[in-house]
C-alpha cells in the first residue's frame, strides 16, 4: 500500500514519473541497458539534458539571455558558489533573513564580500517574512529565500529591487508562476518539486557572470557548465532524468498555474482544519504561511497528546510528518506532487482525534 508521503526532502514524486523511472532504471528505451549505465556523452542522455533544459525554459518562461545548469552540491553549495562567480571582495550584497538556510547562506557569503543583512526575522524564531525594508541601490545583488521549509513561511511577493535578485527556491521551485526577469540567479535543489536528491538546478542571466576579478577554478565556474551544456564532468545523470520526466508530468498537468491551483486548494483543506480544530494551532503569521510547508503544533493544553497523535498518523500510512526539531509539533510538506487524498486523510485523522481526545 503506497503510503501518504509527508517528508519535507526527499519528497514524494509523481506515479507516473516513478514508474517510468523504474522501467529505465532495469531497460532505457528497450536498447538493453540500463540508464544508470549509459555513457552521458552518448546521444541518449544528450536527448534527456537538451529536452530537460527546453522544458524548463518553457514553462518558466525564461528569456533568451537565461542559462539551465544541472549541477551536483545541493543548495548548501550555491551558498558560497553564487558569491564566489557573483561577488567581488570590495562589494556589498544585500540578504534577507528569513530561516536556517538563508542564515547558512549569509554566513558562507561573508568570505568572498561585504554582506548587508537589511531585513530578518531571527530575533521572532523566524515566524513571518519581513516586509518593507529598504534595498540598496548600490548592493551588487539582494539575496531571498521564496520559502523556509523548516519553519513554514513563504515570499508570497517578491519586492520590487533596484538591483537583481538571487534567490534560493528550493522548497517552492516549480510550484507557482513567477516573472523571471528580477532574478539573475535562482538555484535550487532538485529534492523538493522537481526529482530525487543528487542534482541541484541553477538558472543564470548571461549578465551576472564575469565581474568578478578572483580566480574561478573550472568547477566553480557557472561559465564552464554553460559552455559544457552541464557536462564538463559527469553529470547526476539519473536523477536530471527524473527531473526531465517530472518537467513533462507538470507541462501535461497545466504547467506553474496547475501546480498553483492545486497547491492552493490543498494547503487551504489543511488550514483551514488547523483553525478550526480546537486541538492545533499554527505556527507563523497568516499572511506568511507556505503553501509548501505546512507547521502546527498542539494548543499548549494539549500538548501532552503530540506523541500519540505523531504514532496515529504513522499507524494510518502517513509519513515525515514530524515536526524539525526547530519548530516541534508537526510539518506536512505538501508539494506538487502530493495528492489532494493525503491532505484528506490527515484532516480527517484530526477531525476524528479532536472527537476521541478534545
Amino acid at each position: 500500500m503506497k503510503k501518504h508521503n509527508f517528508s519535507a526532502g526527499p519528497a514524494v514524486l509523481p506515479a507516473p514519473v516513478l514508474k517510468e523511472a523504474s522501467k529505465a532504471a532495469l531497460n532505457y528505451h528497450g536498447i538493453g541497458l540500463s540508464l544508470l549505465e549509459l555513457s552521458h556523452r552518448g546521444p541518449e542522455f544528450t536527448a534527456i539534458i537538451e529536452e530537460a533544459n527546453a522544458l524548463m525554459k518553457e514553462i518558466i518562461g525564461l528569456p533568451d539571455d537565461y542559462h539551465v545548469l544541472w549541477l551536483t552540491g545541493g543548495a548548501s553549495t550555491q551558498f558560497f558558489m553564487a558569491p564566489f562567480n557573483l561577488l567581488n571582495e570590495d562589494e556589498t550584497a544585500a540578504y534577507v533573513n528569513t530561516g536556517v538556510w538563508a542564515d547558512k547562506a549569509i554566513k558562507e557569503a561573508k568570505a568572498f564580500g561585504n554582506v548587508s543583512v537589511i531585513a530578518s526575522s531571527k530575533e521572532q524564531n523566524y515566524t513571518f517574512i519581513p516586509k518593507g525594508y529598504k534595498i540598496p541601490k548600490d548592493a551588487k545583488y539582494l539575496h531571498l529565500t521564496s520559502n523556509n521549509t523548516i519553519y513554514g513561511t513563504q515570499q508570497h511577493r517578491f519586492p520590487k529591487s533596484p538591483v537583481p535578485i538571487v534567490c534560493d527556491m528550493s522548497s517552492d521551485f516549480l510550484s507557482r508562476p513567477f516573472d523571471p526577469t528580477p532574478f539573475g540567479l535562482i538555484y535550487a535543489g532538485a529534492q523538493k518539486n522537481l526529482g530525487p536528491a543528487g542534482t541541484t538546478v541553477v538558472i543564470v542571466r548571461e549578465d551576472m557572470l564575469g565581474t568578478v576579478k578572483r580566480h574561478l577554478p573550472s568547477m566553480l565556474d557557472y561559465r564552464t557548465f554553460i559552455k559544457e551544456n552541464s557536462l564538463y564532468n559527469t553529470p547526476p545523470v539519473f536523477p536530471i532524468y527524473v527531473s526531465m520526466l517530472t518537467l513533462r508530468w507538470i507541462k501535461k498537468n497545466g504547467g506553474l498555474k496547475g501546480m498553483q491551483r492545486k497547491n492552493k486548494t490543498k494547503a487551504a483543506i489543511l488550514y483551514n482544519e488547523i483553525d478550526r480544530n480546537p486541538l492545533f494551532k499554527g505556527t507563523v503569521a497568516t499572511e506568511d504561511r507556505s503553501l509548501m510547508n505546512i507547521c502546527f503544533v498542539m494548543e499548549e493544553k494539549y500538548a501532552a497528546l503530540e506523541k500519540e497523535f505523531l504514532k496515529e498518523t504513522e499507524a494510518n500510512g502517513m509519513v515525515g510528518l514530524k515536526g524539525h526539531r526547530s519548530v516541534g509539533g508537526f510539518r506536512a510538506s505538501a508539494y506538487n506532487a502530493l495528492p489532494k487524498k493525503s491532505v484528506e486523510a490527515l484532516v480527517a485523522l484530526m477531525q476524528d482525534f479532536a472527537k476521541r481526545k478534545g
